[in-house]
């Protein structure tokens, strides 16, 4: 069965409606699918059975065909960040063991810089032999194997690749369709990097039959441009996308906003939504708000929060803001003793490459450790209290850098925060806050702020200025990245407060 259903149903029932836009072109369900063979039929004249194919470059419709047509024809695809340095994605190809990598020129020639010695088509080459090729029928695919390979964004120590299969992905699409319908006139843009397990909501739209829109990166402009082009009404954003793009509003807010006025919802779960920037961005754009909370190895979202429970936690039950939500249907949720995150789904990852001790270590008896620690209220939603690794510990109490986040966030000269442990020979560690400041701050204005809403061991003892917040390509803050660069730097941290 594979990936093809997601498909092919919508094939046979609407082959003229449009599926995907980007690049500045437009594909019907037939078109895209008959591209999808022929592109089975390129791989199959000239990449080994069985052998992986990987994929890299910015957004582009053939990633979409990629995704599709590698799996389809009986092989691994391999998913590569074209923002990690070329060393990077040549180690990765490797450990993939791909015999051909698709992707943008610009990234392929970068690749051959480095000295990968593999063969590779770019887009424009793609394109030509697809358009002399006749559709391929593909292999028998087993629902069981690996149907494609991505990294995780190693916020925690090396990427590890996750491999999924088609039947968890189908799966993830089943639990978002539970838990978030898909309106009947939907068109969604898609503005996170295709290299993402974002991409499942590229086959979960197209599973309802619903236009994809592509835009190459986000940048606020062309996300604006986007929608109103195409009418969009629902879209998925980061924290960080939604801040830049409500500032980007603020410079010329009537004729902005007026580009968004398709625009229905706005789901977010690459990372918390600070529960001041949905409160600006619902006064700003009157939109609805989705959460879905998931990881890679889940091959997507697996507990959602829905827009009912958003507009009561806007209207004065602002715990359920700070909920991720409830699991979709089939998905079960248990908290470990060690205060752990534990999920068991069928969209489940099949385990790491190449790493039994890894897989072992995250699957056990059949329960995926996530390495998120939680707790479930009496309601049933579940709450992500943290990273394990992102918790502070201080003189022996546990701070939530999420909580700690949300709280700055809240004051007005803070356009993005992230909160780390930093050592302390007294205390164990210190809340540190990382701050990218609005005109107008001061660091001992924002101290006070926490310090009358959270407790005295909570609020920061440090806060560091910096330009910008180092992200990876979900938009969740590398805080490994910000911890380094103050262990070789404590004289960015000033005094303690």
């Amino acid at each position: 069965m594979g990936l093809r259903t997601l498909l092919t149903t919508q094939v046979a029932a609407q082959p003229d409606a449009t599926a995907l836009v980007g690049s500045g072109m437009t594909f019907t369900f037939a078109q895209l699918d008959d591209r999808i063979a022929r592109a089975v039929s390129v791989l199959d004249a000239r990449v080994a059975a069985g052998a992986p194919v990987a994929v890299v470059g910015a957004n582009h419709p053939d990633w979409v065909v990629a995704q599709h047509a590698v799996p389809r024809s009986g092989r691994l695809l391999a998913f590569l960040n074209h923002r990690l340095a070329a060393p990077e994605l040549r180690e990765q190809i490797e450990r993939a063991g791909a015999a051909l990598v698709l992707g943008e020129s610009a990234q392929l020639a970068r690749l051959r810089d480095a000295g990968t010695e593999i063969a590779m088509l770019d887009w424009a080459e793609w394109d030509a032999l697809l358009a002399t090729s006749a559709p391929g029928a593909g292999a028998s695919v087993d629902d069981d194997a690996p149907a494609w390979l991505l990294f995780t964004s190693g916020t925690t120590g090396r990427p590890k690749g996750a491999l999924l299969t088609a039947r968890s992905l189908r799966a993830a699409v089943a639990a978002s369709t539970a838990a978030r319908p898909v309106d009947p006139d939907d068109v969604y843009v898609f503005p996170f990097p295709l290299c993402h397990v974002a991409a499942y909501n590229v086959l979960h739209r197209h599973a309802h039959g619903r236009p994809v829109v592509l835009i190459d990166r986000f940048e606020p402009e062309a996300f604006a441009e986007a929608v109103a082009t195409n009418g969009a009404t629902s879209t998925s954003l980061a924290a960080t996308m939604l801040a830049s793009l409500l500032d980007w509003i603020d410079e010329r807010a009537e004729e902005r906003v007026a580009l968004l006025v398709s625009l229905r919802t706005i789901a977010y779960g690459a990372a918390p939504m600070p529960a001041a920037l949905l409160q600006r961005a619902s006064d700003r754009l009157g939109v609805e708000f989705a959460q879905g909370y998931g990881m890679t190895e889940l091959s997507g979202n697996a507990v959602f929060l829905d827009a009912d429970a958003h507009r009561r936690g806007l209207a004065g039950e602002p715990e359920l803001l700070r909920a991720a939500g409830r699991p979709a249907p089939g998905v079960e949720v248990r908290i470990a003793a060690d205060g752990e995150i534990c999920v068991r789904a069928p969209q489940m990852m099949l385990g790491y490459l190449d790493d039994p001790e890894a897989t072992a270590a995250t699957i056990v008896d059949g329960w995926l450790h996530t390495g998120d620690a939680g707790r479930i209220d009496e309601d049933g939603y579940l709450h992500v209290v943290d990273r394990i690794k992102d918790i502070v510990i201080t003189g022996g109490e546990n701070v939530s850098s999420l909580e700690v986040e949300d709280v700055l966030m809240a004051h007005g000269s803070v356009a993005a925060v992230a909160v780390i442990g930093i050592p302390d020979p007294t205390w164990g560690e210190n809340v540190c806050a990382v701050v990218v400041a609005r005109d107008g701050f001061d660091a001992e204005s924002l101290v006070a702020h926490a310090r009358e809403r959270l407790a005295g061991f909570k609020a920061p003892r440090h806060v560091v200025v910096v330009d910008s917040l180092p992200v990876n390509a979900a938009g969740k803050v590398r805080k490994a990245e910000l911890r380094q660069l103050l262990a070789e730097r404590p004289d960015l941290l000033g005094p303690r407060r």
